[in-house]
């Protein structure tokens, strides 16, 4: 062997080692993430004041992409302690399933829950199965052809009906939560063109405390709709707050069209409120999160000061 190739080997095989064992550690890491549950609270002000007639807050708990998985325990256990915080109204914004034996996992994780008013919309991965999918198309901000592998989500959404939560998919609701008058829309998952705005579009009754929008994914074209009827909050998920992230939690992609800085939490989107879940799963084909732990949310809605 030549010298220079002896040289450059001895040089490139410990760098070889060095990213791979870096990689191991990434991977393990980030699959321990999976479980390691936060519950964000937030602070809106946006009721008229008097709204609340006394109350100092009106909760809205926001939980997102379970992708649930039989044999997922402590996802059960964190969610069914969720209500012990007594919120006035759940919002989930889809993406339950990540396997068609789910439902009952997903039914048994939401039980408390479900015996409070909530709102939901799908996204398709409750409607198909997961599928393995290459990295560096994520990574590039490729959309994903669906599976259209069916889930059972049709025995989900009975659930739900039957402990009484609206069925916001394409959708438009009236409603009081506690003495919170509340006006909402919502469409079916516009990350593959399953909406349909036309057919909920139109300003909320202005008679409403507050008006809700809801989405499985956050892409721009849809908020604009919802913005420009008067919706004065839009809840979304889909994005898993980047799912793997820079540190300090900066998102490198949405995978939708929203932009990286508006991938998690609380934001503005013209004039409107925009609150966008970490989520609480991942795909089990992408089991790992980097500096972007799974959480729910809870969104203490509170009047706004007087003029």
């Amino acid at each position: 062997m030549k010298p220079n190739v002896q040289r450059a080997l001895s040089v490139a095989l410990p760098l070889a080692g060095a990213t791979a064992a870096t990689g191991l550690c990434a991977a393990v890491w980030g699959y321990s993430e999976l479980t390691r549950f936060e519950l964000h609270t937030i602070t809106v002000p946006l009721l008229k004041p008097g709204a609340l007639h006394g109350a100092s807050e009106f909760k809205i708990l926001h939980i997102s992409d379970l992708h649930m998985i039989p044999g997922q325990s402590e996802k059960v256990r964190f969610l069914q302690a969720l209500d012990e915080l007594d919120p006035d109204l759940v919002i989930n914004t889809g993406d339950n399933l990540s396997d068609k034996r789910s439902v009952p996992d997903v039914l048994r994780a939401l039980g408390p829950l479900l015996r409070r008013p909530g709102m939901f919309v799908f996204g398709t991965n409750d409607y198909w199965a997961p599928q393995p999918v290459n990295p560096f198309g994520y990574l590039t901000h490729s959309r994903h052809e669906p599976s259209y592998v069916d889930l059972p989500w049709r025995d989900m959404r009975a659930g739900f009906l039957e402990h009484g939560w609206l069925d916001a998919n394409q959708a438009r609701h009236e409603f009081k939560a506690g003495k919170v008058r509340i006006a909402a829309a919502g469409v079916d998952d516009p990350h593959h063109d399953l909406d349909d705005y036309a057919a909920i579009a139109g300003p909320p009754n202005e008679d409403c405390d507050i008006a809700i929008a809801l989405t499985h994914s956050p892409e721009p074209r849809v908020l604009t709709e919802f913005a420009a009827d008067g919706y004065q909050i839009a809840l979304a998920g889909h994005t898993h707050g980047g799912q793997i992230c820079l540190p300090g939690g900066r998102a490198i992609i949405t995978n939708c069209g929203i932009d990286p800085s508006r991938a998690k939490g609380l934001s503005t989107f013209d004039g409107m409120a925009l609150h966008v879940s970490n989520g609480l799963g991942t795909s089990k084909f992408a089991p790992v999160r980097l500096f972007c732990r799974p959480s729910a949310t809870l969104l203490q809605i509170t009047e706004r000061p007087e003029d």
